[in-house]
């Protein structure tokens, strides 16, 4: 089936993505990733960004996931036309086909966003998260993260 997700494609860790992307819009003032791949071990996103971050960040950023995800906040999902959609979210990476009634996720009060994925019902079912490395591409100026579920190894 033309959409349906990869096999080891992993709820827990793309509710994690939304978290993360979130995060890094709150922390770092950037756009959500612009790249991402989603797997139960591990996982990755790419952030446009204009440099590597420290140490100190890395942990700061890491500790802050982790906060939102010990909130056991709900997931939801609601409809709204895609012109509302447009106005309020950046959906440049929804397909044509959408259609004209866009599904977004809210990951309780913390994240919105327009997404087709499929997705856990509450943080708590996460786990905590490791940032495992990051990487930073300064002729891209790309900013890579992996991340892993803490107790999945």
């Amino acid at each position: 089936m033309l959409n349906e997700p990869k096999k080891d494609y992993n709820r827990e860790m793309h509710t994690a993505e939304h978290i993360l992307n979130q995060t890094m819009v709150r922390m770092f003032g950037t756009e959500r990733s612009f790249s991402n791949h989603i797997e139960r071990k591990k996982s990755k996103c790419d952030y446009i960004f204009d440099r590597a971050l420290s140490q100190e960040e890395v942990d700061k950023l890491e500790n802050a996931v982790n906060e939102v995800i010990c909130r056991n906040l709900d997931i939801k999902e609601h409809l709204v036309s895609r012109e509302e959609a447009e106005l309020k979210f950046n959906t440049s990476k929804l397909p044509p086909e959408a259609g004209d009634m866009i599904r977004i996720i809210s990951v309780g009060d913390y994240d919105h966003c327009p997404c087709i994925g499929e997705h856990i019902s509450n943080t708590g079912e996460i786990g905590l998260i490791k940032i495992i490395s990051t990487d930073f591409e300064s002729d891209r100026k790309v900013l890579r993260i992996r991340y892993k579920r803490s107790q999945i190894e």
